[in-house]
C-alpha cells in the first residue's frame, strides 16, 4: 500500500502524521484492509466463549490468545489493557489495539438498556506504551445505539477519537444496536446508520454486525450500502459464533468483494479452536484480507499450515 493513499484525519497534528501513518500501515498492509483479531470477550462474555461444548480446551488459558496473535498472521490484536499488561511483554512483536471499555453479559439487554463506559483512557494507553515499549497501534470503544445511555457513550467515543488521533493512534468503534427500544439489531437501516455514525464521530474503522436481507437486497448488498454510508471510514464485519472454516471463508469472500468492506474482525471463530488450527486460520483469513487470495488458495493455506 502506498502510504500517500492513507487518509490522515485533520485532527492528527502534523507532528504526529508519521506516527499515525506508521501505525495505520502496520495493521493494514499491504492492502489497506484490517484483519482484526478481536478478543475482548474475557470481559464481555466472561467464560462463556472460553469453556464449553465445541470449544477447544486450549481456549481456557488467556495466553492462548497471545500465542495465536504472535505466531499467526493478523493485522492487530484487540483486547483490554489489563490483559496486555499481564502478557504483552512476552509477545512484543504483536500489533495491539487497546479496547478501552467493556461490560459483562450478566445483565440482559432485553430488560435493561446497556451502557459501557471507560475502564481506561487514552492517557493510560500512552503512558503504558511509553513505559513498556509494547507496540500499541490504536484504541477501540463500543457504543450501543438505541440505549437510553447512548449519549454518554457517544460523547466518550467522540472525545476518545480526537484524543487518540492527537497521539497518532488509529481508532476502531464497535457499534451495536441494543436496548429496549431496539426490536431488530440487524435491521439494515440501523446498521447503515451505525456505519455513518462512526464516520460522523471521526473513527478510522467501524465494526458492525452483518445486516439481514430486506427490501429485495441481500445482506451483502446492504453491506455495500453501509460502506457507502461510512464514507472514508472503513467497515469491518464481526465474525459471530463459530462456523466451519469453509463457511467462514465463503462469508468473508462475499463481504470483501461484493460488500466492498474494509476488512474483518474475527474472535471466536479463531480462538475457540486448537492452537494449531487457530494459527492456521489466521493465515488463511489474512491471506484473503491482506493479499486478496481466492477461497481455494485460502483453504490450501489453512490445510497446509495445520498439517
Amino acid at each position: 500500500m502506498n502510504t500517500k493513499s492513507i487518509i490522515v484525519p485533520a485532527d492528527v497534528p502534523s507532528v504526529m502524521h508519521e506516527t499515525y501513518i506508521r501505525n495505520y500501515t502496520a495493521i493494514t498492509q499491504p492492502s489497506g484492509r484490517l484483519m482484526l483479531f478481536a478478543a475482548d470477550q474475557k470481559i464481555e462474555h466472561l467464560n462463556d466463549d472460553f469453556y464449553g461444548e465445541k470449544i477447544h480446551p486450549d481456549a481456557l488459558n488467556p495466553e492462548h490468545l497471545f500465542k495465536i496473535a504472535h505466531n499467526g498472521r493478523i493485522g492487530a490484536f484487540a483486547t483490554h489493557l489489563g490483559l496486555i499488561a499481564r502478557y504483552g511483554e512476552r509477545y512484543p512483536q504483536v500489533n495491539y489495539l487497546v479496547k478501552l471499555n467493556g461490560k459483562t453479559n450478566l445483565v440482559s439487554t432485553k430488560n435493561n438498556d446497556p451502557v459501557s463506559l471507560l475502564l481506561w483512557n487514552v492517557d493510560d494507553v500512552v503512558v503504558f506504551q511509553k513505559n513498556s515499549g509494547i507496540p500499541i497501534r490504536g484504541i477501540g470503544y463500543t457504543i450501543y445505539i438505541g440505549s437510553e445511555f447512548e449519549d454518554e457513550m457517544l460523547m466518550q467515543a467522540a472525545q476518545l477519537i480526537a484524543h487518540a488521533h492527537e497521539h497518532g493512534l488509529v481508532t476502531v468503534l464497535w457499534i451495536y444496536a441494543r436496548g429496549t427500544s431496539i426490536k431488530d439489531d440487524t435491521d439494515p437501516q440501523i446498521i447503515t446508520g451505525a456505519a455513518g455514525l462512526a464516520n460522523a464521530l471521526g473513527s478510522d474503522f467501524v465494526k458492525i454486525k452483518v445486516p439481514h436481507e430486506a427490501d429485495g437486497k441481500t445482506a451483502v448488498q446492504w453491506l455495500k450500502i453501509a460502506q457507502q454510508a461510512a464514507g472514508n471510514t472503513k467497515v469491518i464485519c464481526s465474525g459471530g459464533r463459530q462456523v466451519s472454516v469453509k463457511e467462514l471463508l465463503q462469508r468473508l469472500d462475499l463481504q470483501l468483494h461484493e460488500g466492498n468492506v474494509g476488512g474483518c474482525a474475527i474472535g471466536r471463530n479463531i480462538f475457540q479452536r486448537s492452537y494449531q488450527d487457530a494459527v492456521a486460520l489466521t493465515r488463511a483469513v489474512s491471506a484473503m484480507v491482506l493479499d486478496n487470495v481466492s477461497i481455494t488458495d485460502a483453504l490450501n493455506i489453512f490445510n497446509n499450515a495445520k498439517s
